[in-house]
C-alpha cells in the first residue's frame, strides 16, 4: 500500500506541472528569447505566452544592444580598423526588414534600412517583419492552429542570396539601380512558405571572400566574434553564425563553397550543416556553382533539421537539385534528431586531420577535446574504427585511386619515377597491382590532407583570395599556398578553383547572376568593379584588384571539377565501404579563431588556417557541433625585419611568429561528414552527441537584457 500511494503521489505530482498558474501548483519556466529553440518558441505561442510579434520584438531589442559597429573606424567605414576588448557589440546583421518609421522608431539609422535605392518603401506586397509576424498572429487567433512548420521562426538570410524585400549586394557597396532583387532565392521563397519570418540579411565577406578579409563587407564593415571581440567570427558567413550564437535570431542561412557554414558555426559554439550540394537549391544567389552550399545554422541539431525539412528538395531552377530526387528520407529530417543510443553505428576517425606531429602547438588542444568526442560517442554505444596516432583511415583508397584517376598531376609529382623515357602505364599498372609501390613526398603525400583542405580559393566575382575554401588539386603538382593561386589564372577565384585547369566559371556565375537580375546599372562584372565603394585597409585586403583581373577571362572551361569530383567520391565511398562506415569524425578545425587585425595560420602539412573544407564540398555533408571550449589559443603576429642597410635596396621583410599561449575561452566543433544525402544518418549522430555533452554555451557578453522592453510607440 505504501509503494502504491508513493507511486500515485509522484504520478500526481507530474500531472500538476500541466496545470501551471494555479495557487500552490509547479509553474512552467517563463518564455525566454535567450537559448529560443523552435519548439519552445512554438510551445508559448499555443499556451498564447507570446506571439510572432512580441517574439520579433524581442529580437531587436537584442539587435539594437548588440548589434554595433566592433570595431575602431577613426576614418569611418572603408578606412583602416583597429579592434576593441570586449566591445559588446558584433556588428553581425547587415539590413532590417522593416519599414523606415518603424525602423526609425526602434532608433536604427538608416544604414540599416531595407532598400537604399528605395527611400519611400511603401509596396504593401512586401510587408516587413513586423508585418509578417501581426498577420501570422491573427491568422492563429483565428484559426488555433501554426501557419506552417516555422510558425514564428525567426531568421537571417546571408546577404548572399535574394530576398525581394531587401537590398542585395553580396555585402558589397555597390550602386545598383535597385538594390532590391526582383524575386527570392527558392529556398527564402519555400521558408517564408512554412512560416518563417526574415527579419534581417547578414553581414558577410564581400561576394564571399574567405580568410580574415572574409570577416568583412564594404557597406556593412567589420563582424566580430562574441567570444571574443578581437578575433574572427569565422569566414564569409560570419555574420550568420555571430546572429545565431548571440541570440540575435533564432536560425540563420548561410553558404559554403568551403568553410562558411561550419567555421562560423564552430566559431559561435552553434550547429551548422553543410548539406548535400544536389539536396537544396542554390537559384538566386551571385556565386552559384557545383560546390555552393545551401546551409542552416541553429543553436541545436533539431532545429538545423527542421529547416532542413521546409527547403530540401528540387527545384526546377537550379538542374542539380534532380539528383535528390527519391533521395529524401521517408520521414521529415527532425525525427532523426532526437537524441538517444547509436548502437550499431559505425563512425570512422579521420586522424589525417589529427596528427600532432606533423601539425602545430596550436591545434593542439583542439585535437584533444575532439578526442574526448570519441569516448562520449563511444559511450553511446557507436562502434568507433579508428586507425590510431599517427594513423590514416583514408589511404589505403588514396593509394588505389590516386594513381590511375589522377593520373597526370601524380605523374607531374614524381618525374624521378616516372621519367620521360620510360613506359609510364607499365609503372601505374605495377602499382595497381601493388599499391605498396605507390611513391610518397616527403610529407607523405598523396594523402587525404592533400586532397586540397589547405589550397585556397576565396570567393567573389572572378577571383580572389580565401581560406582554403576552394581549391581541388589532388596532388602538390601545382597546388598552392593556402590562397588562390591568383586572380585571372587557371584557377582564379571562387568556383574557377573548382578543378586544376579550369578557368571561367566565376565569371560566369557572377554574370548569368546579373542578367537573371536585369539592373539597369550594373549588368555585368565589370560594372560591380567601377560602379561600388572599397574599403582601404592594408590589413583586409579588399576585392577590386582581383576583380579587375578575374574578369580578364574570357573562355569557360570547368570539366577538371567533374573529374576531381569523381576521384573525391571514390576515395571516401572505398573507405566507407571498405570499413562499413555510418560517418566519420574529425575536427571542424583545429586552429582557434584568429585575432581579426593578424595573419592567418600558415598551412601546415596541407592543414587549412580555418576549417578543413574540400572533401565535403565534393558532394558530401558535413555538420558541426559544438565540442567545447579551449583554454589557452597560439596567435600569429607578424614579425617585421629590420631593413638591412648593408645591401642597397633592401626592404623590411615580413614573417609569422607565434605567440602564445595566451588564456582563450573559445568554441570548438567537432564534424560529422557522411556519403551523399546522408543527412539523417549525421542528424542522429549529432543529436545524440549533442544531448549527451550539452557543450552549448552562449557568449557571456551577450546575455539578457536587464528588463523586457517595449516596443516603441
Amino acid at each position: 500500500m505504501r509503494s502504491f500511494r508513493a507511486v500515485t503521489a509522484l504520478a500526481l505530482a507530474a500531472a500538476l506541472l500541466h496545470f501551471p498558474g494555479r495557487p500552490g501548483l509547479a509553474q512552467r519556466a517563463p518564455f525566454r528569447v535567450e537559448e529560443a529553440t523552435i519548439e519552445s518558441i512554438q510551445s508559448a505561442i499555443q499556451r498564447k505566452e507570446i506571439t510572432s510579434k512580441r517574439l520579433v520584438e524581442l529580437y531587436l531589442a537584442r539587435i539594437k544592444a548588440y548589434n554595433g559597429a566592433c570595431v575602431n573606424e577613426p576614418q569611418g567605414i572603408l578606412g583602416k580598423v583597429t579592434t576593441i576588448r570586449n566591445a559588446g557589440k558584433i556588428n553581425a546583421l547587415l539590413t532590417l526588414n522593416l519599414r523606415p518609421a518603424t525602423r526609425r522608431a526602434w532608433g536604427f539609422d538608416d544604414r540599416k534600412g531595407r532598400s537604399m535605392t528605395d527611400a519611400t518603401d511603401s509596396d504593401s506586397t512586401m510587408p516587413d517583419a513586423l508585418e509578417v509576424a501581426a498577420a501570422q498572429d491573427a491568422q492563429f487567433a483565428r484559426t488555433g492552429k501554426l501557419v506552417g512548420p516555422l510558425h514564428g521562426v525567426v531568421l537571417a538570410i546571408k546577404d548572399q542570396y535574394d530576398t525581394r524585400d531587401m537590398r542585395t549586394t553580396s555585402g558589397a557597396d555597390a550602386f545598383y539601380a535597385n538594390d532590391r532583387p526582383p524575386d527570392d532565392a527558392t529556398f527564402v521563397t519555400r521558408l517564408r512558405a512554412a512560416g518563417a519570418i526574415i527579419l534581417a540579411k547578414a553581414n558577410m565577406g564581400e561576394y564571399a571572400q574567405g580568410g580574415i578579409p572574409g570577416t568583412r563587407s564594404g557597406f556593412g564593415g567589420v563582424n566580430c566574434n562574441a567570444y571574443d571581440t578581437e578575433r574572427d567570427p569565422g569566414a564569409s558567413s560570419g555574420g550568420s553564425g555571430n546572429s545565431v550564437g548571440a541570440n540575435l535570431v533564432t536560425c540563420a542561412i548561410a553558404e559554403e563553397s568551403g568553410t562558411s557554414v561550419r567555421e562560423p558555426a564552430k566559431n559561435a559554439s552553434a550547429v551548422g550543416l553543410a548539406p548535400t550540394r544536389e539536396l537544396v537549391s542554390a537559384n538566386g544567389m551571385m556565386q552559384r556553382g557545383i560546390i555552393t552550399r545551401v546551409g542552416p545554422i541553429c543553436r541545436t541539431v533539431r532545429d538545423v533539421a527542421r529547416i532542413l525539412d521546409a527547403y530540401a528538395g528540387y527545384d526546377p531552377k537550379d538542374e542539380l537539385t534532380a539528383f535528390s530526387m527519391g533521395r529524401k528520407p521517408a520521414q521529415p529530417y527532425a525525427t532523426f534528431a532526437r537524441g538517444g543510443r547509436l548502437d550499431g553505428v559505425r563512425i570512422g576517425v579521420v586522424r589525417e586531420y589529427m596528427n600532432r606531429e606533423l601539425l602545430s602547438v596550436a591545434d593542439t588542444e583542439s585535437i584533444t577535446l575532439i578526442e574526448r568526442a570519441i569516448a562520449d560517442l563511444r559511450a553511446l554505444g557507436a562502434t568507433i574504427v579508428d586507425p590510431g596516432p599517427g594513423g590514416a583511415l583514408f589511404q589505403d583508397a588514396v593509394d588505389r585511386v590516386v594513381p590511375a584517376w589522377r593520373s597526370a598531376a601524380f605523374i607531374r609529382q614524381f618525374p624521378a619515377v616516372f621519367p620521360d623515357s620510360t613506359d609510364h602505364i607499365a609503372k601505374l599498372v605495377d602499382m595497381y597491382a601493388d599499391p605498396k609501390l605507390v611513391p610518397h613526398d616527403s610529407a607523405g603525400r598523396p594523402n587525404f590532407r592533400s586532397l586540397g583542405g589547405a589550397r585556397g580559393g576565396g570567393g567573389g566575382p572572378a577571383g580572389g583570395r580565401g581560406r582554403g575554401t576552394a581549391d581541388t588539386t589532388l596532388v602538390p603538382g601545382a597546388r598552392g599556398t593556402g590562397g588562390a593561386r591568383g586572380p585571372g589564372s587557371a584557377a582564379a577565384g571562387r568556383g574557377a578553383t573548382a578543378g586544376d585547369g579550369d578557368v571561367g566559371d566565376a565569371k560566369y556565375n557572377v554574370e548569368t547572376y546579373l542578367r537573371e537580375r536585369s539592373d539597369a546599372i550594373i549588368k555585368r562584372n565589370h560594372d560591380l568593379v567601377e560602379k561600388a565603394n572599397f574599403w582601404n585597409d592594408s590589413q583586409f585586403t579588399n576585392r577590386r584588384t582581383a576583380m579587375i583581373r578575374g574578369d580578364s577571362v574570357m573562355t569557360l572551361a570547368v570539366g577538371n571539377a567533374l573529374a576531381d569530383r569523381f576521384v573525391v567520391q571514390t576515395i571516401v565511398f572505398s573507405t566507407f565501404a571498405q570499413h562499413n562506415l555510418d560517418a566519420v569524425l574529425y575536427p571542424s578545425g583545429s586552429v582557434p579563431a584568429p585575432i581579426l587585425t593578424n595573419p592567418d595560420e600558415p598551412v601546415k602539412n596541407d592543414r587549412p588556417p580555418g576549417v578543413w573544407s574540400f572533401v565535403n564540398s565534393r558532394g558530401f555533408p558535413a555538420m558541426t557541433v559544438p565540442a567545447g571550449f579551449t583554454t589557452i589559443t597560439y596567435d600569429r603576429v607578424r614579425d617585421t625585419t629590420p631593413r638591412d642597410t648593408t645591401r642597397r635596396g633592401s626592404a623590411p621583410r615580413d614573417s609569422l611568429r607565434l605567440t602564445g599561449p595566451t588564456p582563450a575561452r573559445l568554441p570548438i566543433g567537432i564534424d560529422f561528414l557522411g556519403l551523399p544525402f546522408g543527412e539523417p544518418m549525421l542528424l542522429r549522430i549529432g543529436s545524440a552527441y549533442e544531448a549527451k555533452t550539452k557543450h552549448r554555451v552562449p557568449p557571456p557578453g551577450f546575455g539578457p537584457l536587464p528588463a523586457r522592453p517595449a516596443p516603441p510607440r
